[in-house]
């Protein structure tokens, strides 16, 4: 498990990120027509500055690399691993965890928009009671109804994690987030599809910044 975490590490922290026109000083501006070769540059200028904005994985990657940059953290404690009842056999529920005790810790930022980034690393147990890593980078669109103390948010997570039924081979993962938060503490959870006796996983955890 640490060295998961600590490779996943490793490669957050391996991320990173006019020409001047001259006018004839010796003939007026309006007496010299544009030359050919003078109006494709201003006609290429446009095009030069659309190709310096970065795509959308240099976006992405620059996102994660300031994220992990940040120097505020915070703390995961996991409180629930609630199995749908809906797709589950009584036995099944009786059989499985669902106190998942952990711990994480990870960095986190509010962007210009007010929106909130966090790369993280959380343990914590399974359906099994079998320790289960989770790393990975996560983002959330934040709305304040109430002020700055009272917080809604939505997005993503993407990361790594592995299981014990998996012989803890890496798995990529990518799940939905929300949150509630009122001003230090938050509320999270994402849920985790499946079938008939998998998956269909409600998993949620308190946020503590630091």
């Amino acid at each position: 498990m640490r060295s998961f975490v600590s490779c996943l590490g490793a490669g957050l922290l391996a991320l990173s990120c006019l020409p001047a026109l001259a006018d004839d000083a010796s003939a007026p501006a309006a007496a010299v027509p544009a030359s050919p070769a003078v109006s494709a540059n201003v006609t290429a200028a446009p095009n030069d500055a659309a190709a310096a904005k970065p795509g959308f994985w240099q976006h992405s990657w620059d996102n994660i690399a300031a994220t992990w940059d940040s120097d505020q953290y915070e703390l995961y404690l996991p409180v629930e691993t609630w199995h749908n009842r809906a797709f589950y056999d009584r036995e099944k529920i009786d059989e499985y965890n669902e106190r998942p005790w952990g711990l994480g810790i990870g960095r986190y930022r509010y962007d210009a928009d007010g929106d909130w980034h966090a790369v993280y690393a959380m343990a914590f147990l399974d359906s099994h009671k079998d320790v289960e890593p989770f790393a990975g980078y996560a983002f959330q669109k934040i709305w304040r109804p109430g002020g700055d103390d009272l917080r809604l948010g939505a997005g993503f997570t993407l990361g790594m994690t592995a299981r014990s039924d998996y012989s803890y081979v890496p798995i990529p993962v990518v799940l939905p987030l929300v949150s509630v938060e009122y001003r230090r503490l938050a509320l999270q959870a994402t849920y985790i599809p499946g079938g008939h006796n998998n998956g269909n996983v409600l998993f949620a955890w308190l946020r503590w910044q630091l």
